[in-house]
């Protein structure tokens, strides 16, 4: 039989010790821990819901390393063409974590209606695109079908459709500048769909359209595209993969990775991190202190008990542990309610969006979560420990209690 855990269950079943001096103390305590989980819990799931929303919404318009030619353009259309005929093209198969690769082309437009201009930049895609992001991004209608003969469909924001007065069904025209010696081109476009990322940086400038368009515009073969995207299986390698892949291309070509491309949207969604690690630094620091008061209360009040147990040839570990082991109750205590609340919280802002943020700030209109059991565990294992360690030093007071003074302590 465990001594130890033995007293330290018949304290803690005690009607005693739940209407002693200290009940009060041992709930703030229990509280604190409580509270210091669901304020972790909420800063680790949406610092990372939000940075994958953000990752995600990016990853959709760019994939995450694009391949082009090395030229001085900056813009976002398409310059010089590059040939399908690649020895990466279609199956990337000389680098190991690249899941897709798709050909796109860029041109600039300028959209004209009875009453408006909006300059807009025409993403063109062809039967290798993959729809799997714009799938969630969609609110009205479909999809583009560009699997069969050239068409005029066409994907377009919601920042753009109430811009400019476009539902399902509408058609506009394009005006396409070659030079400046010959009239623009006009291409009259059906809206099939209406998405929504939530990214106005990039909802307000690209539309999905079929990228024989683009292609016949610039008098490029049919087998010539803008640039090659890569998508690919681990994110946090991101930059190691892209480095795998500028060595398996062509001299001419180089590659970006997204984290290059919009390196001060990463720069700042890094941030969290950071703020994360603060805010569980702070609450883990509260909850231990809070867990050391109780724990000095009990020992304050059950000095007779240490006496008695000292005088009947207890070693002092032996009592220091019916204290630690009263105190992981109360911590596991803490940690069940504080999940319990945390989780349900979280749960409810992932199902029911009860929470929005600014999309101009945020580039979200809610606050995202994401729940894992991996870091939920080791949140709760971690604050555990932690609190426990803290706890061994109070106990060290246990040791200085003299039997003679403890047994006659009123």
């Amino acid at each position: 039989m465990n001594f130890e855990l033995f007293i330290a269950k018949r304290i803690i079943g005690s009607k005693t010790y739940k209407s002693s001096v200290s009940a009060p103390i041992i709930k703030i305590g229990i509280a604190a821990i409580a509270i210091g989980i669901v304020v972790m819990l909420i800063a680790i799931a949406t610092g990372l819901g939000l940075q994958q929303k953000i990752r995600d919404k990016v990853v959709a318009f760019n994939g995450h390393i694009i391949i082009d030619n090395y030229d001085s353009n900056s813009s976002d259309e398409s310059q010089v063409p590059i040939s399908l005929n690649q020895e990466f093209y279609p199956e990337f198969k000389s680098v190991k974590g690249i899941t897709h690769i798709q050909g796109t082309a860029n041109k600039f437009t300028v959209i004209r209606t009875e009453t408006d201009f909006e300059g807009v930049v025409i993403k063109g895609v062809g039967r290798d695109y993959n729809w799997n992001y714009f799938e969630e991004f969609l609110i009205d209608g479909r999809l583009p079908d560009f699997t069969q003969k050239l068409n005029n469909e066409i994907l377009v924001s919601r920042y753009l459709a109430n811009r400019l007065g476009f539902k399902i069904d509408d058609t506009f025209q394009t005006l396409f500048g070659e030079n400046l010696e010959r009239p623009p081109r006009i291409i009259n476009f059906k809206i099939v769909g209406i998405y929504n990322s939530g990214f106005q940086e990039l909802d307000e400038k690209f539309c999905i359209a079929d990228i024989r368009h683009v292609q016949r515009i610039n008098k490029w073969d049919e087998d010539q595209v803008g640039a090659f995207e890569i998508f690919i299986e681990d994110f946090s390698k991101i930059e190691e993969t892209g480095e795998l892949v500028y060595r398996e291309i062509p001299s001419l070509m180089k590659s970006t990775t997204i984290t290059k491309k919009y390196s001060s949207i990463f720069e700042w969604i890094k941030i969290f991190d950071n703020n994360t690690y603060g805010i569980i630094a702070i609450m883990i620091l509260v909850a231990g202190i809070n867990m050391i008061t109780a724990l000095l209360v009990l020992i304050l009040e059950r000095t007779q008990m240490i006496g008695i147990l000292k005088a009947l040839g207890t070693a002092n570990w032996s009592v220091r542990k019916v204290f630690l082991y009263n105190a992981s109750y109360l911590i596991g205590l803490g940690l069940l309610w504080g999940n319990v609340i945390g989780l349900g919280l979280l749960f409810a802002q992932k199902y029911f969006k009860l929470f929005p943020l600014n999309p101009d700030t945020y580039y979200v209109s809610e606050a995202p979560v994401y729940v894992s059991l991996d870091y939920i565990l080791l949140l709760n294992f971690g604050t555990f420990v932690v609190c426990l360690l803290m706890l061994l030093i109070p106990s060290v007071i246990i040791s200085k209690i003299s039997p003679v003074k403890a047994i006659r302590f009123d």
